[in-house]
Formats: structure tokens, C-alpha cells, sequence
């Protein structure tokens, strides 16, 4: 019989976690396309597979490997899930949270979130790296439709400081300390999996947003649910439709994140480091 229980499943992924021999983790981080290479930076990590973690959705997007990196990082022991599940692959949005509720059952107080980004703030140039402060979910889907699981967090969780101002406050430092810019907006959340027209850009730069993609608010929403602390990191890996006039393909993300893969791993590292040192990665998300 098919196992539906939120709760049993993720009970049963984290004892393959476990079995693996993988350190509790206090903070999770989430690898989007073409940013997996933080996981060189953990020490003695140890690496287990999607396929090998029970319910665990696999990833099939070029720049996702698909595994669950479990080490140590600026002193804290630190759980990577090197690739996303997306809703434009066809997933429900619980399961493209379960990665998430993983990270927090496994222990983590704080997930970081990175994904790549279109840039809609005319301002940006691609490899600008943006700490999202808010977002806008126009995806028309949520992973707390539906009964709600109480034993996660309540019905009606609040968005108020959805993005932790603290977290904020450590990666602004972090960034300042290494020297690397870094800008700060709204993220706007699209179904995808087309790229967005130039009309849409802008009724999205009307609505407010600096940055669009296609992933990131529904984890989002699913850890706030269960009393997590979160940040965020967008890539600006191409401007968005019609700002340059210039086609967009998923080759150029890739590219540009690649490019800025060290001030990309660097900034995480700092942020990490500075978590540890005002002791905000101290607890477990809610386990009920």
C-alpha cells in the first residue's frame, strides 16, 4: 500500500540520511542551477544520492546533481541539497518541498536558499548576486494547500518576515568583510518552465519585483511553516525578456553562474561563518 503520511515519509528519509553516517546538520543550504560547486568547500563530507533517500524527488534539469552533501563549514555542521525539485517538472508542490522538510527534520534552524535568477531591475548585469528580501509568488500553487499537517506547523503560518532580517543583516556583513557586492529585492515566482515575455517583465517590474525565476518561494513557504529561519541568494544569470533584446537559454544560466561561482561559495561560507559565531543555527526546525 502506498505510504501517505507527510510525517512516516519523512521519518523514513531521514533514517536513510542517518544510515548514510551523516553528521546532524544546523543549517541547510539548497544548491540551484549551476551552484552546486559549494559542496567542494564542505569538509569531510559525505554524499548521499536522491535515489538512495526514500520519497526523495530526483532532479532532472542540466546544473542540478541530484544529492544531499552532509559536512562541515565555517565550524557548523552544514546539510547541501545540490538541486531542486521544480513544479514545471510536473512535481506536486509537496513534493517539491520534501527536500526542505527534509533539511529541517534532519535538524537544521536555518536553510539558505540560492537559485538562478532572470534580473527584471534594469540596474543588474548578469553575475550580480541579490539577497532576496521579499517575494511574490505568482506560481498559482502552494505546499500547504490541502489539510494541513499540524505535526509540521499551523494552518495559517505568517509571511511577515519571511526572510529572516537577521540572516539579512549576517550576509550583508559577510559580503562587506570579502569585498563582494551584493544587491537586495524581491523575487518574483513564476510556473514556468518558458522563459517570461518582455509584457510580463514588465507587469512585473509594476508589481515591484528586482528578480524572476521558477523555483525557491514554495520551500520558502514550507519552512516558515515549520518555524525555520530562512535566507536567500539569487544569481542574476541573464536579464530578463526584453531588457537586452537578446534570446534566452538555459546554456547562458549555466554559464554566468559558473563565472561567479567564487564569490558565490565565498559569500556562502562567510554568511555560515557568521551564523555560528551569533549563534543563530543553535536549534532543530519544529518537529511538533
Amino acid at each position: 500500500m502506498p505510504i501517505s503520511d507527510p510525517e512516516v515519509k519523512l521519518e523514513q528519509a531521514v533514517a536513510a540520511v542517518r544510515a548514510a553516517g551523516a553528521a546532524e546538520p544546523r543549517v541547510g543550504v539548497v544548491l540551484g542551477s549551476g551552484l552546486g560547486a559549494f559542496v567542494e568547500s564542505l569538509v569531510a563530507a559525505v554524499r548521499v544520492s536522491y535515489a538512495d533517500i526514500p520519497h526523495m524527488p530526483g532532479t532532472t534539469v542540466v546544473g542540478h546533481a541530484g544529492a544531499l552533501c552532509v559536512g562541515t563549514c565555517g565550524g557548523l555542521a552544514v546539510a547541501c541539497l545540490q538541486g531542486r525539485a521544480h513544479l514545471y517538472e510536473g512535481h506536486a508542490p509537496e513534493r517539491v518541498v520534501f527536500g526542505v522538510r527534509l533539511l529541517a527534520r534532519l535538524g537544521c534552524a536555518v536553510v539558505l536558499l540560492t537559485n538562478a535568477a532572470g534580473g527584471v531591475r534594469t540596474s543588474f548585469r548578469p553575475g550580480t548576486l541579490m539577497l532576496v528580501t521579499d517575494h511574490i509568488n505568482l506560481t498559482g500553487r502552494s505546499p500547504l494547500v490541502g489539510p494541513n499537517e499540524d505535526g509540521l506547523g499551523p494552518r495559517f503560518p505568517d509571511l511577515t518576515r519571511a526572510y529572516d532580517p537577521e540572516l539579512a543583516e549576517l550576509a550583508r556583513k559577510a559580503a562587506a568583510d570579502l569585498g563582494i557586492g551584493l544587491e537586495a529585492g524581491v523575487y518574483a515566482a513564476l510556473l514556468g518552465p518558458s522563459y517570461e515575455t518582455p509584457a510580463e517583465i514588465g507587469m512585473l517590474r509594476l508589481l515591484g519585483a528586482d528578480a524572476v525565476g521558477m523555483s525557491t518561494v514554495p520551500e520558502v513557504i514550507a519552512l516558515r511553516h515549520m518555524g525555520v529561519r530562512v535566507g536567500a541568494i539569487s544569481c542574476i544569470t541573464n536579464m530578463a525578456a526584453g531588457i537586452t533584446g537578446e534570446r534566452l537559454d538555459h546554456a547562458e544560466v549555466e554559464r554566468t553562474a559558473r563565472h561567479a561561482r567564487d564569490a558565490f561559495v565565498g559569500l556562502l561560507a562567510g554568511w555560515i561563518r557568521l551564523m555560528g559565531e551569533a549563534g543563530l543555527a543553535g536549534g532543530g526546525g519544529r518537529t511538533g
